[in-house]
C-alpha cells in the first residue's frame, strides 16, 4: 500500500504563531482537509534563521532577478545569505517530500509576484521570488510547489494534488531502481493523465523512451521525469477532459448498449459545456469498466490519479 505523500509547508500555513506580528495565515484547507491526507511538514525559515517572534518585518529590495531580504526599517539587517543557506540546507534534508505549500506574497516563501522595492521606496513593476523558496526550487525544480491562496481554486488544488501523487509515485519507482521495463510501464499507466494536461508531450515522452534501446534508463529517466512534470503542471481544461472521456469510451464500444453510449454521450457533452463538474461522467465510466473490464484502463492513473475521498474532480 502506498505510503501517505509528504508535503512540507509554511507553518504559519497550519496555525503557528510564526509571523512577524506574532500571528499565523491558518490555511483550514491545508490545516483541517488536506491533513487528513497528507503528512505535513511545518517550517518557518525567518524563525528558523533566528529572527524573534514578533520581529522586524522583512521585505525585498533591489533587483527582481536576484533580490535582498532585508529590515523593512533597519536596511542594515539583511537576511538573504541566511535564508539562502538555510533553504540550500532544508533541501538536502528533505529528499522525502512530495511537495511544498508555501505561503504567498511572502518575502521568504513566496513562489512568485512578491513585491520588490526599489531604492525610493517604490516597487518595481516585476515581482520576484522568496530568498527561501528560490532557494528550495532550485535545488528541486520538478517538486511540485504551490502558493497556499491558488490552492482555494478548484481546477489549481486538483492539479497540484495530481502531481503530488505523480511524484511520489516516481520517487517509489526509483526506490526500486530504474529500468527500462519500469520505464515505460510508468509511462504507459500515465497515458491518459497526460492526455488531458498535454496532449503533445505524451507522444514526445513515448519517442523519447522508445530512443532509449539499450542505452541506461538511469540517463533517460531524469530526462522523462522533468518533461513529464513540466507536461503536468499545465492545466487540463473541460476540452481535454472530455476529449480522453471519448478515448476511454471507446474501449467500451462493443461492451455496452447504444442507449448506455448515448447516456454516456450526453454526459460527456454537459461536461463539456460546463453543466456538470468532471466527477459525474467519470463516474458512469468507472461503473462501465467495473461490469466490463479492460486490464489496460484498470492501471491508467487517469481515472483515479489520488483518493476519492479528497473529492478534486467534484469542484472540476
Amino acid at each position: 500500500m502506498p505510503t501517505q505523500p509528504k508535503i512540507a509547508i509554511s507553518a504559519c500555513l497550519m496555525g503557528a504563531e510564526v509571523r512577524y506580528n506574532g500571528g499565523h495565515k491558518e490555511s483550514r484547507l491545508c490545516s483541517r482537509v488536506l491533513s487528513e491526507h497528507f503528512d505535513f511538514v511545518p517550517l518557518c525559515p525567518e524563525v528558523a534563521i533566528g529572527l524573534g517572534t514578533p520581529r522586524e518585518p522583512i521585505r525585498l529590495v533591489g533587483d527582481p532577478r536576484q533580490p535582498r531580504a532585508t529590515g523593512t526599517r533597519d536596511n542594515t539587517l539583511d537576511v538573504t545569505l541566511a535564508l539562502a543557506e538555510y533553504g540550500k540546507r532544508m533541501a538536502a534534508q528533505l529528499d522525502d517530500i512530495c511537495g511544498y505549500i508555501f505561503m504567498q506574497n511572502s518575502p521568504s516563501c513566496g513562489l512568485e509576484r512578491v513585491k520588490v522595492y526599489e531604492a525610493n521606496g517604490m516597487a518595481h513593476r516585476n515581482g520576484g521570488r522568496g530568498i527561501y523558496a528560490q532557494a528550495i526550487c532550485e535545488r528541486h525544480p520538478e517538486l511540485p510547489v504551490e502558493e497556499a491562496g491558488r490552492l482555494n481554486d478548484p481546477v489549481l488544488r486538483e492539479n497540484f494534488l495530481t502531481r503530488v501523487y505523480i511524484y511520489r509515485d516516481w520517487q517509489a519507482l526509483l526506490r526500486e531502481g530504474l529500468s527500462r521495463r519500469g520505464l515505460t510501464d510508468f509511462h504507459s499507466r500515465c497515458k491518459y493523465l497526460l492526455m488531458a494536461h498535454h496532449p503533445l508531450q505524451y507522444k514526445t515522452l513515448g519517442h523519447l523512451l522508445g530512443s532509449m534501446g539499450k542505452g541506461d534508463p538511469a540517463l533517460i529517466g531524469p530526462q522523462y521525469f522533468r518533461e513529464l512534470m513540466a507536461a503536468l503542471s499545465q492545466c487540463a481544461t473541460r476540452g481535454t477532459h472530455s476529449n480522453v472521456l471519448q478515448h476511454l469510451c471507446g474501449y467500451l464500444k462493443q461492451a455496452i448498449t447504444a442507449e448506455d453510449k448515448q447516456e454516456m454521450q450526453h454526459l460527456i457533452s454537459q461536461y463539456r459545456t460546463g453543466v456538470v463538474p468532471l466527477v459525474v461522467p467519470l463516474t458512469l465510466l468507472k461503473h462501465h469498466f467495473r461490469q466490463h473490464p479492460d486490464p489496460y484502463i484498470a492501471q491508467q492513473l487517469y481515472l483515479q490519479p489520488h483518493p476519492e475521498s479528497l473529492s478534486l474532480r467534484n469542484g472540476i
